[in-house]
């Protein structure tokens, strides 16, 4: 056939287009043995000093090296509780000195096991002086021999649910419960293990994350040459030394997957780096212990992990034509630094203690004072790399459950890990909010003492260098719109706050009407909504806050007397706890009881679980009949046409009023949810998918609001 001169054209400009070329992917993996060879060796984890002179499994530092044709990088897993910054960087100079890997291209991440040789002064343990030179050495040594080991290699993402294995650790105590810190004030709102007594507690403080990801590197031939896991738990616990649930899930993993290693070839590599557990433990408090998914039983606990982990593995995808990026941050950061007075107590302690370590707790942060006095400021890194479509984001924090969902929601690339305690151990970092509920996880120490904005500095870091490896924008988190929220929307809602937030201080409004509400500050977020598969679409969980004392305020001002209020509630308080376990909604002017203001909450002693409604003028409470059992999500509708109040709960009638006053006017648009307009036994619990219609609803369309 006679080329055209179109073709003949095209021909011609081929010539001179780029051609894309994918970057040929190697991957090399090694095990060393960190495991100290003179004892006793200091072991951090406690608030006291404590040293051991036995090992009952082997400490270890696991490193897999990765390149294409342009650049390398090395992630590095170490069973260890926390590894300062300034050792870290020393390795990665020395590293960069000896391999072709530059210095920030290499990622060191600790396990957390509170079974391992101290490296990082902390608390009441100091870093062991001769074990640190030597794991110094190690971890060099562990980089080197990975890249030894490159070779052309295949990558693949897996991901299972692993919710049986990871729970919240850190619940919020009753308001009339508070716990004292360690300096004598009451400011102990939320404090780890507080649902071991559900009298004490109203709920927990946060979401979990149960993600196990995996990132599985295997050879052209399908050899598996390294499996890096991640997952968000805290250690689990065991005899020192060891390298806690972590070793033994590796261990386990390379027992399986280790077989079909050719014996020429270097031994495959299982890793588990720690995802963001601040908040997390392995024991599900919502539930009594004879329905936990497990024993206390360490290797049980590894092998189930283990088991979801081989159904994840065996469907990965890989891919072999996979470029890798990565980028670094250093961050200069404050610690809060105690005031004059506490620094004077501080000091007063200190000197008493002489060249003793501290033992008690007045001790200990009276001395962790004076060190973040001397100290002021430090520096922290970030990271971020890609090898592929795959992504890595991480902190040198124990970071928060719910830091962890913001990287990964708001990554550019859907396939996102988050390690914690990487390059430095930098200690908590609760977002701001959670500063304000006090706590072990918030007291001013080496172990949680960056500024209170530490954690969204951290956190937009990390999303800027995800956009900058992955050459994308972030992505806007919004959920999804499930039929019951559709539902909400048909009826056309003046404002509608499904409560999906990350943090505050502004609620969305979802209706289109732009009346964002605003959040008081003591709230908690990203917390499990109702009734996810109907709120939201396919796997998604549905959304919403805890009130921990604090409101939302809105203003909307054409409700007139004709308006209806939609919400779902979730009560946390005991029934015999107070008078009234909360109020939900309330209308008026803030700070006081107007004569026409009206307000609905949940009895307590008096009316036990049922709904209340109290006018502003005569002060009566008005009761349904139906108790609301606590710790459960229920719809609650409040209609008012004119002088006519009408309550409902799951879509039935519960209170009628016939004469309420209530005229309208400038102080009725402002509205409060999650506590009353004078404070008055505000909210203890969640609430989610608020709506407001400036008409009274009819009760059919009430009825759909609750199905």
């Amino acid at each position: 056939m006679k080329p055209t001169s179109a073709s003949l054209l095209l021909a011609a400009l081929a010539l001179f287009l780029p051609t894309q070329v994918f970057a040929e992917l190697q991957a090399g993996a090694v095990i060393v043995d960190v495991t100290p060879t003179k004892f006793p060796v200091l072991v951090n984890g406690s608030m006291v000093s404590r040293s051991v002179s036995t090992v009952k499994t082997k400490i270890n530092a696991r490193a897999i090296v990765v390149a294409d044709d342009e650049e390398r990088l090395a992630i590095v897993v170490v069973d260890s509780c926390m590894l300062p910054r300034p050792l870290l960087d020393e390795v990665k100079k020395l590293t960069a000195q000896r391999t072709k890997i530059p210095a920030d291209h290499i990622l060191i991440s600790a396990t957390h096991a509170h079974s391992a040789p101290s490296s990082l002064a902390c608390l009441g343990t100091n870093a062991d002086p001769e074990y640190v030179p030597f794991l110094r050495g190690k971890l060099v040594d562990a980089i080197a021999a990975a890249e030894a080991n490159l070779e052309p290699a295949q990558v693949g993402w897996g991901s299972e649910n692993a919710a049986d294995y990871t729970a919240l650790r850190r619940w919020i105590l009753r308001p009339d419960r508070l716990r004292n810190d360690p300096f004598g004030n009451p400011t102990v709102r939320a404090t780890m293990h507080a649902g071991t007594n559900w009298d004490n507690a109203v709920g927990e403080s946060g979401p979990e994350d149960p993600e196990l990801s995996l990132i599985s590197f295997r050879a052209t031939n399908g050899r598996p040459i390294a499996l890096l896991a991640n997952f968000s738990m805290h250690y689990f616990g065991d005899a020192s030394l060891s390298a806690d649930y972590f070793g033994l899930y590796c261990n386990g993993l390379q027992e399986k997957l280790g077989k079909k290693v050719d014996k020429d070839a270097p031994p495959f590599v299982a890793i588990m780096s720690h995802g963001c557990s601040g908040d997390i433990y392995r024991r599900d408090y919502t539930k009594p212990k004879d329905q936990w998914a497990f024993t206390d039983d360490i290797n049980e606990y590894a092998q189930g992990l283990i088991k979801i982990t081989l159904q994840a593995y065996n469907n990965i995808n890989y891919l072999q034509d996979a470029d890798i990026e990565m980028a670094e941050n250093r961050l200069q950061m404050n610690y809060r630094v105690p005031n004059k007075q506490l620094l004077e107590w501080s000091q007063k302690i200190v000197k008493e203690l002489g060249d003793r370590l501290p033992k008690t707790q007045e001790e200990i942060y009276a001395r962790e004072q004076v060190i973040l006095h001397e100290r002021q400021s430090t520096e922290i890194v970030t990271q971020a790399l890609r090898i592929g479509d795959i992504a890595i984001a991480t902190t040198p924090n124990e970071t928060y459950a719910l830091t962890g969902l913001k990287l990964k929601k708001q990554s550019p690339l859907a396939k996102t890990m988050v390690i914690e305690l990487a390059n430095g151990g930098d200690g908590y970092i609760p977002p701001p909010e959670q500063h304000l509920l006090g706590g072990y996880n918030t007291w001013a120490a080496r172990s949680a003492g960056l500024e209170v904005l530490a954690e969204p500095r951290i956190v937009e870091s990390d999303l800027e260098l995800l956009e900058k490896v992955s050459n994308q924008r972030r992505k806007f988190y919004q959920q999804s719109r499930g039929p019951a929220a559709g539902a909400i929307l048909a009826l056309k809602p003046a404002a509608y706050w499904r409560l999906d937030e990350f943090n505050g201080p502004r609620a969305r409004d979802a209706s289109g009407n732009q009346r964002d509400a605003i959040y008081e500050p003591a709230i908690a977020y990203f917390l499990e909504g109702p009734e996810s598969k109907s709120f939201c679409k396919a796997d998604e969980t549905n959304r919403a806050v805890h009130f921990a004392g604090n409101r939302l305020q809105a203003r909307i001002n054409d409700l007139k007397d004709q308006y209806s209020i939609s919400l779902w509630i979730w009560n946390g308080m005991p029934l015999d706890a107070r008078e009234i376990s909360g109020w939900m909604f309330s209308q008026g002017p803030n700070h006081g009881l107007a004569a026409y203001g009206g307000h609905l909450g949940l009895g307590g002693t008096e009316f036990p679980g049922k709904l209340v409604f109290m006018n502003g003028s005569d002060r009566k409470l008005h009761a349904g009949q139906t108790a609301v059992e606590r710790w459960t999500w229920n719809q609650v509708t409040l209609v008012r046409d004119g002088d006519t109040v009408k309550v409902y709960l799951n879509g039935k009638p519960e209170i009628e009023l016939k004469s309420a006053p209530g005229k309208p006017g400038p102080m009725l648009e402002q509205l409060f949810f999650g506590g009353r307009t004078d404070n008055q036994s505000n909210w203890e619990g969640r609430l989610d998918e608020i709506a407001v219609f400036n008409r009274a609803l009819t009760p059919a369309e009430v009825k759909t609001l609750a199905q």
